[in-house]
C-alpha cells in the first residue's frame, strides 16, 4: 500500500511538471493557424496526431536522449534557438494574417496535416526543449522502476490532456466567426513572436557567456 502511494506521488508530481513545462496552451495558436482552413475532422485528426508525435518523441528522449545528444554532440540549448527561430517566422506570418506553412500544389490535406502535426506542433511545440530535459532528467533521477514506469504513465497523460487542449481551441475558434478568428490570429502571432524571442535568448545566453568567459 505504502509502494502505491510512493508511486502516485511520483506519478502526480512527473504530471505536473511536464504539463506545467510543455503548457498545451502555449501551442493552441500555431495549431488554430495551421488548421484554420481544415475540416473540424481533420483538425481532431492533426491534434490527435500531434500528441502521439510528442509522446513518442518524448519517450524516446526519456530512454535515449542523452546518448542521442552525445552521439550528435548537440545540446538542448541549440535546439532552444532553432525553435525560437521557427516560431519567431510563424509568429510573424500569424501577424500578417497568413498561415503557415503552406501547403503546397497538389498536397492533400491530409499529406499537409500529417506535415504540420510532426513539425511545428508535435516537436518542438509540444515536444520542446524544456520537456525533454526534464524527461531525461527525471529518467535519470529515477532510482526504481515504478519511478520510470511512473514517467511513461505521465506522459502519455499529459500528450492525450494535450490533444483535448488543441481540439478545444480549435472550437473556440468556430465560436469567434471570420472577423473574430482574424483577430484572434494576429494576437496569437504576437504571443508566439514573444515565446520566440523567449526560447531563442534562453538558449543562446550560454554560447554568449562561454564566448565571454574565453575572452
Amino acid at each position: 500500500m505504502l509502494g502505491a502511494t510512493s508511486m502516485l506521488d511520483t506519478f502526480l508530481f512527473q504530471f505536473t511538471s511536464l504539463f506545467t513545462m510543455i503548457n498545451p496552451i502555449a501551442a493552441v495558436p500555431i495549431y488554430i493557424a495551421l488548421t484554420e482552413a481544415m475540416t473540424p475532422k481533420a483538425a481532431r485528426w492533426v491534434a490527435m496526431r500531434a500528441s502521439i508525435t510528442a509522446c513518442i518523441a518524448l519517450c524516446v528522449f526519456a530512454l535515449l536522449g542523452e546518448v542521442i545528444f552525445s552521439f550528435f554532440s548537440i545540446s538542448v540549448n541549440g535546439l532552444r534557438v532553432a525553435g525560437g527561430i521557427l516560431f519567431f517566422v510563424m509568429g510573424f506570418e500569424m501577424l500578417r494574417g497568413r498561415t503557415v506553412p503552406k501547403r503546397v500544389d497538389g498536397e492533400t490535406e491530409s499529406d499537409f496535416g500529417s506535415d504540420v502535426a510532426v513539425t511545428p506542433i508535435g516537436i518542438p511545440m509540444v515536444a520542446g526543449p524544456g520537456a525533454i530535459t526534464m524527461v531525461i532528467l527525471f529518467i535519470q533521477e529515477s532510482t526504481a522502476t515504478t519511478n520510470s514506469i511512473s514517467l511513461f504513465g505521465a506522459i502519455i497523460a499529459v500528450c492525450a490532456l494535450t490533444a483535448v487542449v488543441l481540439a478545444t481551441g480549435r472550437q473556440l475558434l468556430a465560436k469567434l466567426g471570420r472577423s473574430g478568428s482574424k483577430i484572434l490570429m494576429r494576437l496569437m502571432g504576437l504571443i508566439v513572436m514573444l515565446i520566440a524571442v523567449e526560447f531563442f535568448f534562453a538558449g543562446i545566453k550560454p554560447y554568449i557567456l562561454d564566448i565571454a568567459r574565453a575572452i
